[in-house]
């Protein structure tokens, strides 16, 4: 594939979960998670050399991975490969609330912009997980071909971060519990009741509570509901059309699992039958990065919506502005 001709080079990372022939379709750098089995080592590559199906397949025989962040050497390197073409980079990372990754870049790249002056890289939080970040890249390498200067695409990602929004629900609370997100008791109390959690992600990117139903179909219902509410239609009064990659005058949207076909493709249909088939519907794998945590079953929806800085709590609006957010 012939090289593009862009302004800016731009550097994304497997944290983005998207399926592997569309991010090699991006022409842009990606810089790989890894993740441990034991000793066994392995890189997060879309799932090029282990599947989804194998991963969870692995957790759900008792095997539990841990995660890592990326290695200082690994980003240095993909900056310096960025350098070489004499043009801006920006990288867009993982959640800076759910990885070290962030400051190791930035640390980087302040390494690498005094070692040669008059350089320009650029490393801007995502302040997004998993497929909400996929989903964002994906515009980010549409807005890139439109033309944006490295500039004007950090200009551009500090404020549309805040309009990807998404929920996900559990098949139950072990992994939340194990991660130390929730008591032992509470994931005790929520098996016997049958309790699946909602969850979504804050404005600082980090996972956060959005409700609970009871059974698994209760949830994935939920999650409809949810997106229904948030979802902006073509056309719709006060609603600019953000996602349209394909130039068809249609939202995208994300339906992702951790290895849960049925039940992705279940919500998929909903979906497509709540707008009338009026968006650009992709399917999404959760990668070892967010899986390792969340565990095998895990079904989400991520589409572009309203601003949601516009909902976020009291509570949280008088932290923000406690600690000068």
């Amino acid at each position: 594939m012939a090289k593009r001709i862009r302004k800016c080079n731009l550097i994304i990372d497997t944290c983005c979960d998207l399926p592997a022939e569309l991010v090699t379709s991006f022409d842009v750098d990606l810089i790989r998670f890894s993740f441990m089995f034991g000793e066994e080592e392995h890189l997060d590559d879309l799932g090029a050399t282990m599947s989804s199906h194998d991963f969870y397949e692995r957790m759900r025989r008792g095997e539990q991975p841990t995660t890592a962040q990326v290695p200082f050497n690994q980003i240095i390197e993909s900056f310096e490969r960025a350098l070489q073409s004499g043009i801006p980079t920006v990288y867009l990372c993982f959640t800076a609330a759910l990885s070290g990754t962030f400051d190791t870049a930035s640390v980087a790249a302040k390494e690498l912009m005094e070692k040669h002056p008059g350089t320009e890289l650029y490393v801007v939080d995502t302040k997004l997980p998993s497929v909400a970040e996929g989903l964002f890249v994906m515009e980010a390498v549409h807005q890139l071909d439109r033309g944006l200067t490295a500039q004007e695409m950090v200009a551009w990602a500090n404020e549309a971060r805040y309009y990807v929004n998404g929920f996900f629900t559990l098949p139950d609370l072990e992994s939340l519990r194990r991660g130390g997100r929730i008591p032992d008791m509470a994931a005790v109390a929520g098996a016997k009741l049958d309790i699946k959690p909602i969850l979504s992600y804050d404005i600082d990117g980090g996972l956060t509570f959005h409700g609970v139903a009871r059974g698994r179909k209760k949830s994935i219902k939920q999650l409809l509901q949810n997106f229904q509410d948030r979802y902006i239609a073509p056309g719709a009064e006060g609603g600019e059309l953000v996602g349209d990659v394909a130039g068809e005058g249609l939202n995208t949207v994300f339906v992702a699992s951790a290895d849960a076909p049925k039940e992705q493709e279940e919500l998929a249909e909903m979906v497509l039958r709540a707008t009338e088939n009026k968006v650009a519907l992709w399917h999404a794998q959760i990668g070892p990065t967010i899986g390792s945590h969340v565990g095998p079953g895990m079904i989400a929806v991520v589409f572009w919506g309203p601003d949601r800085r516009k909902h976020v709590s009291l509570s949280d609006r008088i932290a923000n502005a406690v600690s000068g957010r």
